[in-house]
């Protein structure tokens, strides 16, 4: 597989490990492939798999791959499609080993690799409570697995986009320093990475009359890409497949967790400020003029570690005096603490105004008053919280009742981000004859500085008049987590909404209107070819997803909630 020409399909089946499992099948027999990526790791996914590590070295991959693989392989051989999987995890070894023993046993003769030296447990292991250490690799990896004639490839901790441009290397003879190539496959796989997210699910405007109403979105299609050898692709999906790829899906799943116009990863750091997104026909996208830089000369590396425990309890007010009755509860509840001498370490409250006057649904007359408490102690979150909270079922508020019985509380994780030199990470390509080919660092590095801000658009002219009305009649939004950071991206369907939106939406506007970021650091990013601003909001989210810091633990619908904030929007934009 290598010095290919045409184009080389690439398709996804997996935006995460939980994601719809028949979705192998549909895009092996959906229409025609050269290769199917699965993305199945995820910050809080290391961390499940590190406590499955624990109870059983063995284990530490994703499982529902094999099962997947069970009814597909065959399917994958007899039509000469590549399956390139995340889904070693933390035993890429122990799932090659898995999918050779499979494919002996379902009689499908198949060429099995995989990638490893992500795993750095020798050297962060002995911090305190470090459960998994990874190193995000690249893609040279994987393409040197299928240059080797790998049928299946599986890794541990590579990038996401990795699966993706690792293929398109190994297919067109890619070199290292091919840097624009590299960065438009880099591109085409942070669109496929996240599966149907760039068919319509998870889109702002899936409701909207200019959305294509003939695509069912009860069931989107996963996309695909075709790539050509100069790095530009069409973002496509299988025909009859529900959902709908355009110019508005791609441009969403191209802001999601990511931050500036430098995108840097292990091979390239692409631009995401030369990104050009053309309409190419009924669900197809053309992605091209995407310029790429030498990679920077350190390597990402995630840690997680067990941060303590954690419990959780959220009480129903309901009806009159929402306030008062949220500040008896806390009373007691802090009475208890008190009377128990055992205080939790660490205790939140959040009251959740989600109650209407004069409700006709009892639900809707209801406010939901949250208490999180964290400790390192197991004991001090479990019986002294939920003994506290319902001891109070009878000598509370009136209608007092809790959306479930409290428990004894669980561990959370929290997840920390580290660079260590690329040449000091063993990135290694086990290939199907069972030989090591040791994978070197690249070549040309160059830290990836910020740029300059580009020059904004030439402000809307209008005549002054204004409604206020939800930002997202004009704009879509598509937000997510890195760390304990969130980003929110931010773009405008039309050029007049581009040319408000740039001025409009600074952020100091975004503090102001998202009232939970008004303390904390928020960096814009402005992209014009995109007509998109991206946000970056530091520590909204704590320690990170597994720490479940806040009500929407990844800032998935932050981006839904700043949609939903009134402003004034001058009229012309109707």
């Amino acid at each position: 597989m290598t010095g290919g020409g045409g184009v080389l399909r690439v398709g996804n089946a997996s935006g995460f490990y939980g994601d719809r499992f028949d979705a192998v099948r549909e895009m092996l027999t959906g229409g025609p492939l050269d290769v199917l990526t699965g993305d199945y790791l995820a910050e809080l996914t290391m961390l499940i798999l590190g406590r499955d590590r624990l109870k059983d070295p063995a284990r530490g991959y994703a499982k529902t791959f094999l099962r997947q693989l069970e009814e597909s392989l065959g399917t994958a051989v007899e039509r000469g499609v590549r399956i390139v999987a995340n889904a070693g995890g933390l035993n890429p070894a122990g799932l090659a080993e898995a999918v050779e023993e499979l494919a002996g046993r379902v009689g499908v003769p198949a060429r099995v690799a995989y990638v490893e030296g992500d795993d750095l447990m020798a050297r962060y292991g002995g911090r305190q409570g470090v459960l998994t250490a990874n190193a995000y690799l690249g893609g040279a990896g994987i393409a040197a697995c299928l240059r080797a004639g790998a049928d299946v490839v599986v890794t541990g901790r590579v990038t996401d986009a990795a699966l993706v441009s690792g293929a398109a290397a190994a297919h067109f003879g890619w070199a290292p320093t091919d840097h624009d190539r590299l960065a438009g496959a880099v591109v085409a796989g942070h669109v496929l990475e996240c599966g149907t997210q760039a068919t319509g699910g998870n889109y702002s405007f899936f409701a909207d009359r200019d959305f294509p109403a003939a695509h069912d979105l009860r069931r989107p299609g996963f996309p695909l890409a075709e790539i050509a050898a100069d790095g530009s692709s069409v973002i496509t999906k299988h025909p009859g497949t529900g959902g709908a790829v355009t110019v508005g899906t791609v441009t969403a799943q191209l802001l999601y967790e990511t931050a500036g116009a430098r995108y840097p990863g292990p091979d390239v750091t692409a631009r995401l400020d030369t990104v050009r997104l053309t309409q190419d026909g009924a669900d197809r996208v053309r992605v091209d003029g995407v310029r790429g830089e030498a990679p920077p000369p350190v390597l990402k590396v995630g840690l997680t570690r067990l941060g303590g425990w954690r419990n959780a309890v959220t009480f129903v007010l309901t009806g009159l005096d929402i306030e008062a009755k949220a500040a008896l509860v806390r009373d007691q509840m802090e009475a208890a603490f008190d009377a128990a001498e055992r205080r939790p370490a660490s205790v939140e409250w959040t009251l959740a105004r989600t109650d209407h006057p004069d409700a006709a649904v009892q639900e809707e007359a209801s406010a939901l008053l949250r208490l999180v408490v964290r400790d390192a102690d197991q004991d001090a979150v479990g019986r002294v919280v939920s003994g506290a909270a319902v001891e109070l079922a009878l000598g509370s508020i009136p209608g007092f009742h809790v959306t479930a019985p409290p428990g004894k509380g669980e561990p959370y994780g929290v997840f920390e981000a580290e660079y260590v030199a690329a040449a000091d990470v063993p990135h290694t390509a086990v290939l199907p004859d069972g030989s090591r080919s040791p994978v070197p660092p690249p070549a040309e590095t160059r830290e990836p500085a910020p740029l300059t801000e580009p020059p904004l658009p030439v402000p809307l002219a209008h005549d002054g008049r204004t409604r206020r009305a939800p930002l997202g009649l004009v704009a879509g939004a598509r937000s997510g987590d890195k760390g304990g950071s969130a980003n929110v991206g931010v773009w405008a369907r039309t050029e007049a909404a581009w040319r408000w939106l740039a001025h409009e939406l600074t952020a100091d506007r975004l503090r102001e209107l998202l009232p939970e970021t008004a303390d904390l650091p928020v960096t814009r990013h402005v992209l014009p070819n995109l007509r998109a601003l991206n946000f970056v909001i530091d520590g909204l989210l704590g320690a990170g997803v597994a720490a479940q810091a806040r009500f929407d633990p990844q800032a998935k619908a932050v981006g839904e909630w700043l949609r939903a904030r009134h402003l004034d929007i001058p009229e012309v934009l109707r």
